[in-house]
């Protein structure tokens, strides 16, 4: 009797990427979305006009008292980051936000809990993190230790609701690697961190937080069980 092989990894690369827009089509759409905001703003406007859009979205502390709404939601359309600059650090965390957090564990919470909770945990995790960041910057401002220049730093993209699903897909890995993998979630914003004093820059206290948003989802029992849905799928595909 012959056995089938296993399929080789490329094939089973290619069975995913097929699978990809029917199993997390809103994350495919997102990420288009993101591809071209960041072409638009690269390669359509002109240098000044291009920071004149992202300054107004950006979610500094000026813009989070003058216009909250637009900058919360605006700041989530773009990612901070380059595609062509391979030996930069910007390219490494283009790799781990939208690489990992949106391409990957996005659509790995898409798939296994559906749109609106995808949603509410990469929007969630995007507005508490920048708002807890906020008031830590207010705090750090009062007391000296941030510069008065940093209320109206550029601050946009995708990183916090990317590091928020990025905590949270440690659900999607076999028990072993989820302590490396938290480990690695929580040291890769400390990697390039600017420190003033015992507080690093605001950034890194932004993507800590949203890890921390993510992990403390693994707490609550509705992210712990395993949907229907997927429980279904599962066997069917057994």
């Amino acid at each position: 009797m012959n056995s089938q092989s296993p399929p080789g990894p490329s094939r089973r690369a290619l069975r995913v990427l097929r699978r990809y827009p029917r199993r997390a089509p809103l994350t495919l759409a997102y990420l288009c979305l993101l591809l071209a905001g960041h072409a638009w703003t690269g390669h359509v406007l002109s240098a000044d006009r291009a920071a004149a859009v992202l300054g107004h979205l950006s979610t500094n502390l000026d813009n989070l008292r003058d216009h909250p709404l637009s900058a919360l939601l605006g700041s989530a359309l773009f990612f901070d980051g380059t595609l062509t600059d391979v030996t930069s650090t910007g390219f490494a965390g283009t790799l781990i936000t939208l690489g990992l957090g949106v391409c990957c564990f996005l659509a790995w919470t898409e798939h296994r809990w559906g749109k609106t909770r995808a949603v509410a945990v990469f929007l969630g995790g995007h507005v508490a993190a920048t708002l807890l960041t906020a008031a830590v910057i207010t705090v750090a401002l009062r007391h000296g230790r941030y510069p008065e220049d940093v209320r109206h730093a550029l601050d946009y993209g995708v990183s916090y609701g990317a590091q928020t699903v990025l905590a949270l897909g440690t659900l999607a890995l076999p028990r072993r690697g989820r302590l490396p993998w938290a480990v690695f979630v929580l040291a890769w914003p400390l990697g390039g961190a600017e420190w003033n004093g015992p507080l690093p820059d605001f950034t890194t206290i932004g993507h800590l937080t949203a890890a921390a948003l993510g992990f403390a989802l693994l707490a609550v029992p509705a992210f712990r069980r395993r949907p229907v849905r997927a429980t279904r799928l599962s066997s069917t595909a057994s």
